[in-house]
């Protein structure tokens, strides 16, 4: 299985247990190898493990899903998401923004790929919602052009993302096995899982078509899709940047915003309880794996500045030869034919 998947699923697939809030999970991620080696375990992630081989080939399509769109959304930063898998082990270890990040898009991705399984036809446990898509909170039905206004002939049709099945499933397998617990790591993981799955339920988007003679629209099909997965991506990469720092309440059971004065954050809110390192240097024991040798860009004012990610250490600036198409001629008819030419660029790289 490729790096993406195990630095991934560290987090996700570990075992809870006290020593493993200590010291880590060494468990290789593959949803296979995670029935194997919980063979006692009882409910539904057992019922899973035994019956449901589908379902586990989805599971890991989506841990994977998430990684990769991990680290599409931290290319640019100090911490890349990468897959080094000594570091993502040491990162997942603590309760930091990042952490939860990670929790909220791979939660996204295992229910993603099982709702898009269920719409293929791929899963024989689910298909897609057939009938009339019901309102979602704040998405009413679109406003139509006047040939398309229903008539008293109008009807409904349709087969629409069965995104409450992979909710559910999604709970399932990732879920279970923390439910009996209530200290403010476990608190915070579960959070963060749901508010990666409402970062797909809350941005499903209604699709239409009309048919009929004319343009009449004596039959209007509808369906709910879901969100493309850089769109969840995006959306809760604006969570992290917003993240609320939370400690335990004095219930036990629950959580509450750091500061008196901060407001308490939503179920689509990413928490953490822990203040991330700089990821500036190396350091085997946060993890960090440092950010020399990484490329700048000089020109940028955002994460990716020589400033902000060479934590003003300097850079160097190196010449290297590219290859890029060039003299191009369109030949009739249909073709165009271009040149090879070799050019430099400056590349910046973090001392």
């Amino acid at each position: 299985m490729r790096p993406v998947v195990i630095a991934a699923c560290l987090l996700l697939l570990a075992p809870i247990t006290d020593s493993w809030w200590a010291s880590g999970s060494a468990v290789i991620l593959d949803p296979r190898m995670i029935c194997k080696k919980n063979r006692r375990t009882r409910g539904r992630l057992a019922q899973i493990c035994r019956n449901e081989t589908g379902l586990l080939k989805e599971i890991t399509k989506g841990v994977t899903l998430g990684a990769t769109e991990c680290a599409h959304q931290f290319r640019n930063r100090r911490w890349n998401c990468t897959t080094q898998r000594r570091s993502m082990r040491k990162i997942l270890m603590r309760d930091t923004r990042e952490t939860g990040f990670v929790n909220a898009i791979t939660a996204a991705g295992v229910t993603y790929s099982i709702t898009r399984a269920c719409t293929a036809g791929s899963l024989l446990e689910c298909s897609c919602e057939k009938g009339a898509p019901k309102p979602r909170r704040g998405r009413e039905s679109v406003t139509l052009p006047p040939s398309q206004v229903p008539t008293e002939r109008w009807q409904w049709g349709g087969c629409s993302d069965n995104v409450r099945f992979g909710l559910k499933k999604s709970r399932e397998f990732m879920d279970s096995r923390y439910r009996k617990r209530s200290d403010i790591k476990t608190l915070i993981k579960l959070h963060n899982h749901n508010a990666g799955r409402l970062a797909v339920k809350n941005n499903m988007k209604m699709e239409c078509k009309c048919h009929g003679l004319s343009g009449s629209c004596t039959l209007r099909t509808c369906w709910w899709r879901m969100p493309t997965f850089r769109e969840v991506g995006d959306r809760l990469r604006d969570r992290f940047e917003g993240a609320a720092k939370v400690i335990a309440s004095n219930d036990g059971d629950s959580f509450m915003p750091e500061s008196p004065s901060i407001k308490k954050p939503g179920k689509k809110d990413i928490i953490y309880s822990e203040e991330s390192p700089d990821f500036c240097s190396a350091n085997l024991k946060t993890g960090s794996l440092g950010t020399l040798g990484r490329q700048c860009n000089i020109s940028s004012a955002g994460t990716d500045s020589c400033d902000q990610l060479c934590c003003r250490r300097g850079y160097k600036e190196t010449s290297v030869r590219d290859t890029e198409n060039c003299n191009c001629q369109f030949k009739w008819c249909c073709e165009v034919i271009c040149e090879t030419c070799y050019v430099k660029r400056n590349i910046q790289t973090c001392l």
